[in-house]
């Protein structure tokens, strides 16, 4: 008999989350659901005499991996897997999975409205009207023909790219390797051409050692007075301090950010929310109701494929 722990929400229904639990329940797994918490004591006594846990993004840190004896297989209902110990997992043969793919219209279309409400001055206007006032002085510019370049031409780039491409906007993209299949709209160039040529600025890359704080004030700096930068990906590729102060000295026009350097709710004294000309949401890309079924779908057929011996989608 297999125990399965589900360390937070998974975002859906509990009639959901009880039908994907059914046909496991039947061949004998056992399931136990508990609220999200970060004290790493009780997450160990709730987890330890697991053989499985399933998490979101909350971070499952090394030593709790560590202090759970019986745990084989990690399955993170997430793209990134960055919040989890990996070195911990590794030196106890842990098996990770994540849920990639479960986001990719809801991050893209999301950006897609970010671009949108950046060029377009909608939360201004909007404003401005429900005081009384008028358009003056905030009159906006289309997508149209502008350069949208993106950082990170991964499958969730990729869709980006094809959104921004029907509202006819020419497309650069930088990613680590060159992409031999991509769209013949899209110009791959380096970072530094992309960030010098671009009216909007997509960040879609993973965070490691290679991204951690890559987009510094230098960085800023490339980028042209009148251009965006919108941060999807993880708020760490950006050295948040830099941004803020690159937005206040008038370095770029603007940004949309969804994630920061610490998960939302934000502390008072957070630099990006006092920054002008943004446009702030707290860590919401990835939810949709639809994104939600999707990657419950994909993480209870992940820990099905590892009861069956045969894990995907693994990590590690």
């Amino acid at each position: 008999m297999k125990k399965v722990v589900i360390m937070e929400s998974l975002g859906i229904s509990p009639e959901e989350l009880s039908a994907f639990k059914k046909p496991l329940e039947e061949q004998g797994v056992v399931f136990a659901e508990y609220p999200k918490t970060t004290d790493a004591d009780q997450l160990v006594r709730q987890a330890r005499d697991a053989d499985a846990m399933i998490i979101a993004n909350m971070p499952m840190p090394g030593d709790v991996i560590r202090r759970c004896e019986k745990l084989r297989f990690i399955d993170v209902a997430f793209t990134g897997v960055d919040h989890v110990g990996l070195d911990a997992a590794r030196e106890k043969g842990i098996t990770v999975s994540n849920a990639s793919g479960y986001s990719n219209e809801a991050v893209s279309e999301l950006v897609l409205g970010m671009a949108l409400s950046l060029l377009r001055n909608i939360p201004q206007v909007q404003q401005r009207c429900r005081d009384g006032l008028t358009k003056d002085g905030l009159v906006g510019c289309e997508l149209k023909g502008k350069t949208v370049g993106i950082i990170g031409y991964g499958k969730i780039g990729r869709r980006t790219g094809e959104l921004f491409h029907a509202f006819g906007c020419q497309l650069l993209a930088q990613s680590r390797h060159h992409h031999d299949d991509a769209p013949d709209y899209v110009e791959q160039v380096s970072q530094e051409e992309l960030l010098r040529r671009s009216d909007l600025v997509v960040l879609h890359c993973p965070l490691n050692d290679s991204t951690r704080g890559m987009i510094d004030y230098a960085k800023l700096s490339l980028m042209k007075p009148t251009a965006y930068l919108i941060n999807v990906a993880r708020g760490p590729v950006t050295n948040e301090d830099d941004l803020a102060r690159a937005l206040a000295d008038g370095v770029i026009a603007g940004a949309a950010v969804d994630v920061f350097t610490a998960e939302p709710p934000l502390a008072a004294d957070t630099q990006m929310l006092r920054a002008p000309h943004t446009l702030l949401t707290p860590h919401v890309a990835f939810a949709t109701k639809e994104s939600m079924t999707l990657r419950a779908e994909i993480v209870f057929d992940n820990l099905r494929a590892w009861l069956a011996g045969e894990p995907k989608n693994v990590v590690l």
